[in-house]
């Protein structure tokens, strides 16, 4: 849709991953909150290739609502994956996004709405009380320290799954089509203006979460090597730094051998400096592997999602 041409209304977008259960409850919650809206408003349900009834229930819910959109993906590409294609397809000038799980309240919309009329671009819906385990909750701290890099501490530090934006800030990222997408990343490039509301943050009401923290710790590293060069850099001042401890053993020993006499004894000594060296140079070699990796794959033009079935369109689609 054309900038001059995009409705004033508000569009929420739900990726959806196994959650035929939980569906029918997001839908009656969000209709009393957004009735409030007159006509202007939507949801786009993304199914990112459940294993479950998702679908089938996103097919009914469409069917009876005429204000529920459902988009239903090949495969499961992922969750910022399925957040791009609710983006790209939204109608109205007013994005929220929000989770499945109901841990993101929508009674807590009109908060960030607020907030984001004050002239935010972007409104993080920050948590009064995280409401995960340990493990999840330190794999969500790696995933904000690896965002650091590319949005910045300050933005870093309120990131949320839980977000009101502008739906002009696509535009920065129309022509994006990577296979590896973060969401933030992404809103970066086309606004610096973020802020944050403190919301609710209920505890799961059924199921277990998705995301685990393999898959967090790997989105980070996605991150990391996707959207930043801070891990070369790293790998510079590793190599650096094993230069001066070798450059420095080196003074060591003709230092010794002048004042002693002597060279220094033992192979313990000289393996381990071995073992110093050969670690640095396969850790730049990883981290050089990692980008080598992310460029093959973009250089296949593997899409960033492909669209099996749309509810409003009718039609297959890939980006």
């Amino acid at each position: 849709m054309a900038e001059d041409e995009r409705l004033k209304g508000l569009s929420i977008v739900v990726p959806a991953y196994n959650c035929e259960t939980g569906l029918g409850e997001l839908v009656k919650r969000l209709e009393g909150i957004l009735a409030a809206f007159g006509s202007a408003y939507e949801l786009i349900l993304v199914d990112d290739g459940s294993r479950d009834g998702t679908w089938g229930r996103v097919l009914e819910m469409a069917a009876k609502y005429p204000w529920i959109r459902g988009i239903g993906l090949l495969r499961n590409y992922g969750q910022h994956n399925a957040l791009l294609c609710g983006i790209r397809a939204a109608r109205y000038d007013t994005i929220i996004t929000m989770d499945d799980d109901l841990q993101n309240p929508p009674e807590e919309i009109p908060k960030l709405l607020a907030k984001l009329a004050e002239g935010w671009d972007v409104v993080y819906g920050t948590p009064e009380v995280q409401q995960h385990g340990f493990w999840r909750n330190l794999a969500s701290r790696m995933t904000k320290r690896a965002l650091q890099s590319a949005v910045g501490a300050a933005n870093a530090r309120n990131v949320s799954a839980f977000r009101a934006l502008r739906t002009e800030i696509r535009e920065a990222f129309r022509h994006y089509h990577g296979p590896f997408v973060s969401i933030d990343v992404l809103l970066s490039w086309g606004t610096s203006r973020f802020s944050a509301q403190t919301v609710r943050h209920d505890i799961r009401g059924q199921g277990l979460s998705n995301y685990t923290f393999r898959k967090l710790a790997s989105h980070a590293i996605d991150m990391m090597t996707g959207f930043s060069i801070w891990p070369l850099r790293l790998a510079s001042f590793v190599g650096f730094a094993a230069a001066l401890f070798g450059i420095a053993v080196l003074m060591y020993v003709i230092i010794r051998y002048i004042l002693a006499g002597g060279s220094v004894p033992g192979f313990p000594f000289l393996a381990s400096i071995i073992a110093i060296f050969a670690g640095a140079q396969l850790f730049a070699l990883g981290i050089m592997g990692e980008y080598l990796a992310r460029m093959h794959f973009r250089a296949m033009d593997r899409p960033t999602y492909a669209v099996r079935q749309d509810t409003r369109a009718g039609e297959r689609g890939t980006s």
